[in-house]
């Protein structure tokens, strides 16, 4: 008798478990909604279950029904930024978040150097550590996973921006938050998902890689690895797929060291991974990266094809690239040490494009086009400001070439808002090359203090062979 009562009292326990509101990860305490917009909210209960939705900022309350997959979602608006507030859900059980703040929510991926934090080596990030509570920033981490299809959940967790979450947390995000909350004056939500070493295959949804032969061909070459995935789709599904119901104001990306061996299809495959991400938010949202600093690859050119590669992807609407070639002290070093830089110009970039803020230039001068003068070959750009200048006596990393492929080291001169380049020993020149090299770094930047970006004007076959 006492079994079988046991047995009902279990089975009753049980059954009160499995009909109980459960919240993905992403809502929880602390978070920041998307300010302004249609926010989301789902999760899962019993099917055909009743669950009504209280916001504390307008005191609605909304209601939704699980399906039969026992699974709920609702829209609800959210006003200008604010709070802290709540939001209530009932059903067979109740649920309260507490402090949630209303602001501006980026998702910050890539691989290691976005990934990068305090415990890491970037031991500068404790210079922030006494100003924090002067800051109003949340930080999500994203949990490593993977996964064959997309998941609707990933044990990440919202945190205060305090010392001991920041050292776990990316700098890079950490530093670009920090300005936006700054200047904005709102609250910022900052979710981290990244894995060290990943190509970008793995970020992107498995059906558009293996539906396109150079795409497929490329993620193929990928060698397998003990410490991250190389299946196209593992880390989109287990570590994006499960916050594209979360609204957000755009992405930051840094990453690309991992795909320098398949450079030629990498701006198809970013082209790809973006306009997925849009699709599933539903969203053309902003995606800012940061083009890969300058490092000693195994292969010659290697770097300077992925880094033409990520120029191209500035054709992609609504996209922005930050160059950090002069924040490199190191090339034998993958993980430049100055990431508050890189923060703050990626920060700047979206402040002016995606806020309309005037901050000044925060755009890199960018190739455009050339002509040939005589012995000469005149270089104009884009996004040049006031004009361009030389740090130093002679510019460096910088060579010019006739038909015959051979590339001598150019004399630079500076004349209005053009480049001119020469070298007397080639009289009918071709082509030019600026830092496109693996390790090479230039000093050549707009009168604002923008490095120029790395580019050529051929395109000849470059030697990508192995470095003996």
């Amino acid at each position: 008798m006492y079994k079988s009562l046991f047995f009902l009292i279990f089975c009753f326990f049980m059954s009160s478990l499995q009909a109980a509101i459960r919240l993905p990860s992403i809502l929880a305490d602390n978070m920041v909604l998307q300010q302004q917009s249609k926010a989301e909210l789902w999760g899962w209960s019993k099917p055909g279950e009743k669950v009504k939705i209280t916001t504390s900022w307008d005191n609605k309350t909304a209601e939704v029904t699980a399906d039969g997959n026992a699974k709920w979602q609702a829209s609800v608006q959210t006003p200008r930024a604010g709070g802290p507030y709540t939001i209530t859900f009932e059903g067979e059980n109740k649920i309260i978040l507490e402090n949630v703040l209303i602001g501006e929510v980026w998702i910050c991926s890539g691989q290691s150097n976005m990934e990068w934090n305090y415990y890491n080596g970037i031991s500068s990030i404790k210079d922030e550590f006494s100003d924090l509570d002067k800051l109003n920033i949340k930080l999500f981490q994203v949990t490593k996973a993977t996964a064959k299809t997309p998941q609707d959940n990933n044990e990440g967790n919202w945190m205060v921006c305090d010392s001991n979450a920041l050292k776990n947390f990316s700098a890079v995000a950490y530093y670009f938050g920090k300005v936006l909350n700054k200047e904005l004056n709102v609250p910022i939500g900052l979710i981290s998902s990244n894995w060290g070493g990943t190509p970008a295959e793995v970020w992107t949804p498995v059906e558009l890689v293996e539906s396109n032969r150079t795409l497929k061909d490329a993620a193929a070459q990928k060698k397998p690895s003990s410490w991250w995935p190389i299946t196209p789709g593992y880390t989109y599904n287990a570590m994006i797929a499960p916050f594209t119901n979360f609204n957000i104001a755009g992405a930051i990306w840094y990453q690309g060291e991992s795909n320098v061996e398949t450079a030629a299809s990498y701006t198809q495959l970013m082209d790809t991974l973006i306009a997925s991400w849009r699709t599933s938010w539903h969203k053309n949202f902003p995606f800012y990266y940061v083009q890969i600093a300058p490092n000693k690859y195994l292969n010659h050119h290697v770097g300077a094809l992925l880094r033409e590669a990520q120029t191209k992807n500035l054709m992609t609407e609504n996209t922005g690239m930050v160059v950090i070639s002069d924040l490199v002290s190191d090339t034998l070093n993958i993980h430049p040490a100055n990431k508050k830089d890189v923060g703050l110009r990626l920060a700047n970039y979206a402040l002016s494009e995606t806020y309309g803020l005037n901050k000044g230039f925060y755009k890199s001068p960018i190739f455009k086009s050339f002509t040939v003068r005589k012995n000469q070959i005149v270089i104009d750009f884009d996004n040049l400001g006031s004009g361009l200048t030389i740090r130093g006596n002679e510019g460096k990393e910088i060579f010019i070439s006739g038909a015959d492929q051979k590339f001598y080291p150019a004399t630079v001169e500076i004349k209005g808002k053009q480049m001119i380049v020469s070298n007397k020993r080639v009289n009918n020149p071709v082509a030019v090359r600026y830092q496109f090299s693996n390790t090479g770094i230039g000093n050549i930047f707009s009168k604002e203090g923008l490095p120029v970006a790395p580019f050529r004007t051929d395109t000849w076959p470059v030697d990508t062979s192995k470095i003996k």
